[in-house]
């Protein structure tokens, strides 16, 4: 079994307060100073799909599906690999080893092989899917060690099949059984690797391995509440981490023994709410797929291209690849469901739009609703036809949104703020696709220079667990000329979430922290002080208000250096009930909602001391998307790579290739854009593209991918300016150079 080291126990158990006895977990240095955790070499086949088909087999499909269709579908929607059920919870293949269930229907059959076969056959490449969170109760009587256990101390039923039981994702049935099934599988078929899903786990388990284990690495007990400021809290999220990366490499290390150009592909990651860091995954992943399958509740379609950014600011420019599912991915899990062709269509060009190359997914494989599936292959037909335009090489934008899994793992804020962090994030994405500024994600453990050369603009959307480490690095950044937005209590807690007695950029943000945050407000306004800097990029778009809606948290703070006179100040809380007193009682008071920083031979540097992004998202007053689109130009203070003018709501992206430049044009324009499914897609009127074409690059040719056609262009020194025609979805402009 691999060494199960490092990482952070000892400077975790000190912030807590908590004396950790570490066994063998050794300390490591503060979070975004590690040595980077070089992973093994990348397969050869790693980079050549463009488009994943999944098939996920039920267990009755052996006896009633039609392989031969499924192949003729790859073929048809030109797939070049696909993802396979082998084993796990059901073994579609005639596995050798005692308790790997296998299908009750598969008599003689391998079906797995059967598949394997067809689509080798058609080139593609092929991984095999396991899924290790459920077993039988012949398990459980062998092995009731092997079963998760809940906080009562009793081993836990599966939830939507209790004829199963959950098993410890942290425990011997991963780190012992389930090995043993890779090997297998890999022995047999020698796949290009083997896909892992739902495999780390499903909640706290409390059965003995992980009680035993956990005391030994930390001499605690394991938490019993989700409370980010318990010592328990905080090493567990730790430990469980070095388990899970531990059973990884374990896994990536005895597939590739026996194949060594495969890998093992675990189903991880995402945003600052992933469990696992995605810094490590992204240093040990040779590939990665994005399992945010389509809508649900209130969520925009750019969510899907979001998934991409947050995956590329760890993963670079290793290829990154879209679940999406051809049904619904709502609460109530209708697994047979169709979804509308017209979400669909949708929700994948967000994700090619934002570098992510398609897969998807279907449960069953049976056809009960046939609905989906000529939209999908139309889909596939035209990335097949573009694929050389899809094959990007890098990002041109210029703005980052950093997000920050430690702020997410270890942020409890006291003061009543609310703890969420991803509501800042979602206010700053909505009123950057609004204002269409290009723009990427920067993993706040990835602040070297190196991976922030790219960028000039950085946003740090109430990002308020930082170390010291990672303050000095954005120090840096600002006096390389790199220009910041930051709101909130960003820097106040360091990288363990805790409290600070004051920013730790104060410095940059000119302001100190009074010791207070004051809210939920109601009933708060800003002022906007035009006399003191007249026309100021700030206000542009407000001319003619004379104050503005405030948010609902304000961080107190007081200027710690001289500033020119505030452009927004405070107009504090007044009664909102009975409606003879509904006045305010301070109309005016000298107290800054932003501090602006302008230093001579450094970046601008913008600090709101409010919840404007989390607010934004919560109300999407038009007022404080202007000012975020404004703090954004100001501190950027430089032209945009690319221009898109015109009507509608626009996801607009720009890539570079190895023969050409690409802008993605996608329509977010319509009525069901915060809440899905789309009835059909609305087309928007007609877009001036304007690129700047860099390194003195010439337009060869310009074609618009969707529409087919090539429309006139016209490039004047380094800027080339063309004209979109209304489309419904989605447009490509590419451009030869």
């Amino acid at each position: 079994m691999p060494d199960l080291t490092r990482r952070n126990f000892l400077k975790a158990s000190a912030v807590a307060g908590a004396a950790i006895t570490l066994g063998k977990i050794a300390a490591g240095p503060a979070p975004g100073a590690e040595t980077p955790e070089a992973g093994p070499p990348p397969p050869s086949w790693t980079d050549k799909p463009m488009r994943w088909a999944q098939l996920t087999l039920v267990e009755n499909d052996p006896g009633t599906f039609d392989a031969q269709f499924w192949l003729d579908y790859f073929r048809r929607t030109h797939s070049d690999a696909a993802c396979l059920s082998a084993g796990g919870c059901v073994a579609y293949y005639p596995t050798q080893i005692p308790f790997h269930h296998r299908s009750a229907w598969l008599g003689g059959r391998d079906v797995f092989g059967e598949l394997v076969d067809g689509c080798r056959k058609l080139g593609m490449v092929v991984i095999a899917r396991t899924d290790p969170h459920a077993t039988y109760d012949d398990v459980k009587a062998a092995h009731p060690d092997w079963i998760a256990v809940g906080a009562d101390g009793q081993p836990r039923r599966h939830w939507a099949s209790p004829e199963m039981w959950v098993t410890c994702g942290l425990g011997p049935y991963n780190f012992e059984f389930m090995t043993e099934v890779k090997k297998e599988i890999m022995s047999r078929y020698r796949v290009d690797g083997i896909f892992i899903n739902r495999w780390d786990g499903a909640g706290m388990c409390y059965c003995e391995h992980c009680r035993a284990n956990f005391r030994a690495a930390s001499g605690l007990d394991l938490p019993r509440a989700d409370n980010p400021g318990d010592p328990a809290r905080r090493a567990y999220v730790l430990w469980r981490q070095e388990r899970l990366f531990g059973l990884w490499r374990l896994w990536d290390g005895e597939v590739r023994r026996i194949n060594p150009d495969s890998c093992v592909i675990p189903n991880t990651g995402g945003g600052a709410a992933s469990s696992l860091d995605m810094r490590r995954i992204g240093e040990l992943a040779p590939t990665l797929m994005a399992d945010r399958q389509s809508r649900r509740g209130m969520m925009a379609p750019w969510a899907n291209g979001k998934n991409g950014k947050e995956y590329r600011a760890a993963m670079g420019a290793k290829p990154i690849v879209g679940i999406f599912s051809v049904g619904l991915d709502e609460t109530y899990r209708w697994k047979d469901a169709v979804q509308s062709p017209e979400e669909t269509r949708l929700w994948v060009a967000d994700g090619l739009a934002n570098g992510m190359r398609p897969w998807f997914t279907k449960f069953g494989g049976s056809i009960n609703d046939p609905r989906w599936l000529r939209p999908v292959e139309e889909i596939y037909a035209w990335c097949h036809g573009a694929e050389r335009y899809l094959r990007n090489e890098r990002p041109l934008a210029r703005v980052a949104i950093v997000y920050s899994q430690q702020t997410a793992w270890f942020y409890s804020p006291e003061r009543g703020a609310p703890a969420g962090v991803e509501d800042a994030e979602l206010g700053w994405y909505q009123a950057l696709i609004e204002a269409r500024i290009p723009f990427e994600m920067v993993h706040d453990r990835l602040l070297d220079a190196g991976h922030l050369a790219p960028f000039r603009t950085l946003i740090l959307p109430n990002i308020a667990a930082l170390s010291d480490a990672q303050c000095d690095q954005l120090r840096q950044f600002v006096a390389r000329g790199g220009g910041l937005v930051a709101t909130s209590e960003t820097s106040l807690c360091d990288e363990w979430g805790a409290l600070r007695k004051d920013f730790g950029l104060a410095d940059l943000f000119g302001a100190t922290w009074r010791g207070r945050t004051e809210g939920p407000m109601h009933n708060a306004y800003l002022r906007l002080e035009h006399d003191s800097a007249p026309a100021h990029p700030l206000l542009r778009g407000l001319e003619d208000a004379p104050r503005i809606i405030h948010g609902v948290w304000r961080v107190e703070v007081a200027a710690n250096a001289p500033h020119p006179p505030p452009l927004l100040t405070l107009i504090p809380s007044y009664p909102d009930l009975p409606m003879e007193k509904v006045y305010a009682r301070q109309p005016r008071t000298n107290i800054p909602q932003v501090i602006l920083s302008d230093p001579p031979a450094a970046g601008r540097v913008a600090y709101f001391p409010w919840d404007i992004d989390r607010t934004y998202w919560d109300v999407l007053a038009v007022d404080h998307g202007r000012l975020l689109r404004n703090a954004v130009a100001w501190a950027t203070n430089e032209d945009p790579p690319v221009t898109v003018s015109g009507p509608g709501l626009l996801d607009v992206t720009l890539w570079r290739q190895r023969d050409s430049l690409t802008v993605h044009l996608v329509n977010l324009t319509n009525p069901m854009m915060l809440k899905g499914p789309v009835r059909e897609l609305l087309p928007v009127g007609e877009q001036r593209v304007r690129v700047r074409m860099p390194g003195g690059l010439r337009a060869r040719s310009v074609r618009l991918l969707v529409a087919g056609t090539t429309p006139q262009f016209r490039q004047a020194g380094e800027w080339l300016d063309a004209t979109v025609p209304p489309f419904a979805a989605h447009e490509v402009v590419a451009i030869d150079v």
